[in-house]
């Protein structure tokens, strides 16, 4: 099998500071970096730091930014000829963290809101393939690749973030459907139901993972429901450990673990990407997860 991503591609501009601003409020940082961002990206770049065979389609633009936003992808081995250039600025989002690993988050979309559908040919979208997908892009692009996607029979990962609406026919269509609390409060309201796993899913009738931080992960299913407790560390950056989760999830589905194992996977991964700086480059490799796994 193989995991392609639809979605975006940003540079992250990330900024360390003694505390996150206030409405108004100037502070001095003192560290910065510069580095590959975006959903799509970073949860590519962590399906293939994870051994998986990943693809990628989205779109930058034609300046500088470019270079840093793909540049964690090429390394990874990520395939990008379904990436295009556009007339548009690349995505770029600026990060604040402080000393206690949080973080503040403005995000510019830039080129990513020209990523179409299109930009995946019917015949990439086969059993034999996990599309996952975000919501850093058009939603209308996302329903309609979901909808190619499930009639093809590829199995269809969306992670909810950010919260946009899609239709229903599309949320069901899924074989998976992350989110995290506050994605999960929001599509709770939408339909009407209680934001817990077990109401997410009997509402949409497809399989719903919430990832809830230090309380850890759980997921409901036809087979039931699951918890997987968070890998205890110090945090240093918790930026991009979402999409840790999510693409070493999509790893893992894609070389056969049990939805259980591959959530168990996914957590240890993102519990090591908060211990270091930044978000592509934080993400672990294989060997440093299953080490991670070994430990408890």
């Amino acid at each position: 099998m193989s995991i392609l991503v639809f979605g975006s591609a940003n540079t992250d501009l990330v900024f360390t500071v003694p505390n996150l601003p206030a409405p108004g409020e100037t502070v001095l940082g003192d560290g910065f970096q510069q580095s590959s961002g975006g959903k799509g990206a970073n949860q590519a770049v962590a399906a293939a730091r994870d051994g998986a065979q990943v693809a990628f389609a989205g779109c930058v633009g034609g300046d500088g930014l470019a270079v840093v936003a793909t540049g964690a992808m090429r390394d990874a081995g990520v395939d990008l000829s379904r990436l295009i250039v556009v007339d548009a600025p690349t995505g770029c989002a600026s990060i604040c963290v402080d000393r206690e690993g949080r973080n503040q988050i403005a995000v510019a979309p830039g080129a990513n809101l020209m990523a179409r559908a299109a930009q995946v040919e019917d015949a990439a979208l086969h059993p034999g393939v996990i599309l996952l997908l975000q919501m850093e892009v058009p939603a209308e692009e996302v329903a309609a690749l979901v909808l190619r996607a499930a009639e093809r029979g590829a199995q269809c990962i969306l992670n909810l973030a950010p919260p946009g609406e899609l239709p229903l026919e599309v949320l069901r269509a899924l074989h998976l459907l992350v989110l995290n609390e506050h994605e999960a409060a929001v599509l709770a309201a939408r339909l009407g139901t209680e934001a817990s796993v077990a109401a997410l899913h009997l509402a949409l009738g497809t399989a719903v993972a919430i990832t809830r931080g230090e309380a850890g992960a759980e997921a409901a299913t036809e087979a039931g429901l699951a918890t997987i407790p968070c890998f205890p560390i110090e945090p240093v950056d918790t930026t991009g450990a979402g999409d840790t989760w999510c693409g070493v999830l999509a790893a893992g589905l894609d070389r056969g673990l049990p939805l259980i194992q591959a959530m168990r996977r996914a957590a240890a991964a993102a519990a090591l990407a908060c211990t270091r700086p930044g978000a592509a480059p934080a993400m672990p490799v294989a060997a440093e997860t299953d080490a991670m796994l070994a430990t408890r």
